[in-house]
């Protein structure tokens, strides 16, 4: 099973507040393993179209009215967003590698991954501490090589102290897709 622990007094993850600008206005967005909702409930009050994936119901059920709630156990069912892209991404504190290239595919061209969860060098400091959940040095950037890089992070955090990998990523649109963005020559 994946573990989840809230970073932030709130419990909006500081990586997601750094980065929520890089969202693009109104874009769609899964919040993978979201259990209770903080970030649900946070980015609903900016106006975006949402998405929560969990396994537990009883959870989803108190996020009626924030956005599409999908119940479902991602590690031991099929993928419930087969084909289906968002203008972000988001995942905090949650690591089941199987699923990596399926968040990594589900980011939209243009769309942004703000990916964090604990890291080696955990153990040290507490749980979680199985490698299991931990991300090896420099795995969230291989499993993100095909999004560009807008900032990445391995080391110790604090407010609890412990080990995370943080990267924000964009999918820059295909060469064709710019052309038509920005217009002739």
């Amino acid at each position: 099973m994946g573990l989840l622990l809230t970073t932030d007094r709130d419990g909006i993850s500081p990586w997601l507040r750094r980065w929520v600008h890089l969202l693009p206005a109104g874009a769609s967005v899964l919040d993978l393993a979201c259990g209770s909702g903080r970030h649900l409930r946070w980015l609903a009050a900016a106006g975006f179209a949402l998405t929560g994936v969990d396994r537990d119901a009883e959870a989803l059920a108190g996020l009626q009215g924030l956005g599409e709630l999908i119940t479902a156990d991602l590690e031991n069912g099929p993928w419930p967003l087969a084909g289906r892209r968002f203008g972000a991404v988001l995942v905090t504190n949650y690591l089941w590698r199987p699923l990596l290239p399926a968040i990594v595919d589900s980011v939209a061209d243009g769309g942004v991954l703000i990916y964090e969860t604990f890291a080696d060098g955990q153990q040290t400091l507490g749980r979680p501490s199985r490698p299991d959940f931990l991300l090896r040095p420099g795995e969230l950037l291989q499993a993100c090589a095909a999004l560009q890089v807008v900032a990445y992070e391995h080391g110790v955090a604090s407010g609890p102290e412990r080990f995370v990998q943080r990267i924000a990523a964009v999918r820059r649109p295909p060469p064709q897709a710019r052309l038509a963005l920005d217009g002739p020559g």
